[in-house]
């Protein structure tokens, strides 16, 4: 006998978890949202989104807040270390016609936009809590959380990031997070007149890219190899970042490093990737977004996947019902997607760290924007 889904927990609330508990309690579900940071806080500077993040926020109705936070534009600019364009590859308006095929977003812009829908919603929010205990049997499952409390519900969603809580106790013996010999370095500066869409220039061993994430501003970021996964501390990161931006000849970089402040909002982070094979989820537990497949950021596609990931859940739940069958249709539909997701941009990585061909680092790029335009 099937047993139906009603209530549902969700422990996260980062994107993914945000995006589940909205679309979920849209659906007719009761959601209950815990999240381990009392101030529910968003660390990082920008994020760039594809346009099939776009028709996601659109889906949820929540464009029109992001064109007042954020920034949209069409293509991506791929030049050499000069400013010289070698190729614009398109990024197609797979949001709709009047939607520019993608845009970027200061991260805790992003957040503000989707709590405050979360908490418009008849989702129950709880923050400073997370779970202590999962014990689960055939009809549902019973959560002891930490500020002493007990719950129990029919489907627990895990959306509590790359070190999840969750998976570990789920599937102890999950791969572990692997460095993959680069980093990234992030800053949010004025936004170059001449720069009026995603642009990246690339360099024998350095790529420095731009993206506008709102009127005025713009969003560095630029990957780094590093053999070794060290601390870098961050009194030195002014200069360490202006240096590596002054290998460029770019006058548009250049002048950036000139000007570079510690108000730029400086962020250093070794790049981590992880994909935990099938099954993503065991009886009425299920995990989505970087809990279960981490990016690194080349393909700019580590937050729309996992956003993905929230509405097809709360797709196949309204459909199916029962946890067995809804949870088994998740997975055929996000598991190749976000394999591809995780493997072109561990593949893109690779080239740029060994200096591969330039040629098949454009091609992956292309295909795999393609792809994500895709409807999901």
């Amino acid at each position: 006998m099937k047993s139906l889904i009603k209530t549902v927990l969700v422990i996260g609330g980062g994107f993914a978890g945000m995006t589940a508990a909205l679309q979920l309690s849209r659906k007719g579900f009761q959601v209950d949202l815990v999240e381990i940071d009392a101030g529910w806080r968003s660390y990082g500077a920008g994020i760039s989104l594809h346009g099939s993040t776009l028709r996601v926020l659109a889906q949820l109705g929540l464009m029109d807040r992001f064109f007042e936070e954020g920034f949209v534009s069409d293509g991506v600019e791929i030049r050499g270390p000069d400013d010289r364009v070698l190729v614009t590859l398109p990024t197609p308006r797979v949001a709709g016609p009047d939607i520019p095929g993608g845009g970027g977003i200061m991260r805790p812009a992003l957040a503000k936009i989707l709590s405050e829908a979360v908490r418009a919603s008849t989702t129950r929010v709880r923050l400073g809590v997370t779970f202590n205990e999962l014990h689960q049997d055939a009809d549902g499952v019973t959560v002891h959380f930490n500020d002493g409390t007990e719950g129990r519900y029919d489907l627990v969603v895990g959306a509590d990031g790359l070190y999840s809580a969750v998976r570990a106790h789920v599937f102890p013996e999950a791969p572990k997070p692997r460095f993959i010999g680069q980093s990234v370095w992030r800053a949010v500066l004025p936004r170059p007149h001449d720069i009026n869409t995603v642009a990246m220039w690339m360099g024998p061993t350095l790529k420095v890219g731009l993206n506008g994430v709102n009127k005025d501003q713009a969003y560095l970021f630029l990957t780094e190899d590093r053999p070794t996964n060290d601390f870098v501390a961050p009194e030195t990161f002014v200069e360490t970042l202006r240096s590596l931006l002054e290998r460029f000849s770019s006058p548009i970089i250049r002048k950036i490093a000139s000007e570079l402040s510690s108000e730029h909002q400086i962020i250093y982070r070794p790049l981590e990737q992880m994909l935990l094979p099938r099954p993503w989820s065991s009886g009425r537990v299920v995990l989505i977004g970087d809990a279960v497949h981490a990016t690194t950021p080349h393909l700019a596609a580590g937050a729309c996947i996992g956003i993905e990931d929230a509405m097809v859940l709360a797709e196949e739940l309204g459909a199916a019902g029962d946890a067995a069958t809804a949870l088994a249709a998740f997975e055929a539909r996000r598991w190749e997607r976000c394999r591809m997701v995780v493997e072109n941009s561990g593949r893109l990585a690779d080239i740029e760290i060994h200096g591969g061909s330039r040629e098949e680092h454009a091609s992956i790029m292309q295909v795999s924007m393609k792809t994500l335009a895709e409807a999901i």
